[in-house]
């Protein structure tokens, strides 16, 4: 079975480092065989392999369009490597994720970003909260960023929570259409002034050919996991038609946050 690995590096686990414990689904640091740490997120975790897929998908998403995205690559976990573990529940996560899982880079120093204490501009919130609209990412908020501050550059982080309509997947034609209403808590929101620009100059660049690329790097195991679909192929042809016609209609998601946002201000 051919795995779509594209562009997308893969190494080996090779030490469990420690739990990041802030999400509910347990991602760990991690080292791997090419010497350096990445953030594992696992595919027997919570939402398993949809996670990871809205993970791959809407980071190389954000790092199309210009955004800075921590290296993401897979891994594999061998299947003897959480027999030492003596967390009892970590142990389990290892053994659901034996195989394929995805990483990200490790960025040693960063800091959370702090809405309080750092302002962004306001073409940058702009170019991300029309990506989260475009994604329907419902987890950038004042209460959990997912964004860090590295070497004094915004960094975007975690896009699990992307693509939500993939967990209902027999009505995606309606839901790329529709306005994404959970924009009204993006923490970037009260400075997301350029919305109509964003919008020009991120339509030019998330091209439909650049979108299947993207969509072509998950890999069939994951798309099979998906219990509504009969082939890899049929799975691709959604996610990249969800996106695509969700770009086509933008002027949808775009409005509602400009109305989301006056409301705000």
């Amino acid at each position: 079975m051919h795995n779509n690995k594209g562009e997308i590096r893969s190494v080996n686990v090779t030490r469990y480092v420690t739990p990041l414990r802030e999400g509910g689904s347990l991602p760990a640091i991690a080292e791997a065989d090419d010497n350096f740490l990445y953030v594992l997120k696992f595919r027997g975790a919570g939402q398993g392999v949809k996670a990871l897929i809205a993970e791959l998908i809407g980071g190389e998403i954000a790092r199309t369009a210009g955004l800075k995205v921590p290296e993401i690559v897979f891994a594999n976990l061998n299947p003897a490597f959480g027999r030492t573990e003596p967390d009892e529940e970590i142990q389990d996560l290892l053994k659901a994720s034996e195989g394929l899982n995805l990483a990200l880079h490790y960025l040693s120093g960063a800091i959370t970003f702090d809405p309080t204490t750092t302002t962004v501009d306001p073409e940058l919130a702009s170019h991300i909260v029309w990506l989260d609209c475009l994604l329907t990412n419902v987890d950038r908020t004042a209460k959990n960023t997912n964004m860090l501050m590295w070497h004094r550059e915004l960094w975007l982080i975690d896009h699990g929570a992307s693509l939500y309509f993939h967990h209902s997947w027999q009505n995606w034609e309606a839901q790329s259409t529709r306005p994404f209403i959970q924009v009204k808590d993006h923490v970037l929101l009260p400075q997301a002034t350029q919305m109509k620009a964003a919008d020009a100059a991120l339509r030019a660049v998330l091209t439909p050919e650049r979108i299947r690329a993207i969509v072509e790097l998950v890999p069939d195991e994951w798309l099979l996991a998906n219990e509504h679909v009969q082939s890899a192929r049929e799975a691709r042809e959604v996610y990249a038609g969800f996106l695509i016609s969700r770009m086509a209609a933008s002027e949808v998601f775009v409005k509602e946050a400009q109305h989301a946002r006056e409301v705000l201000i």
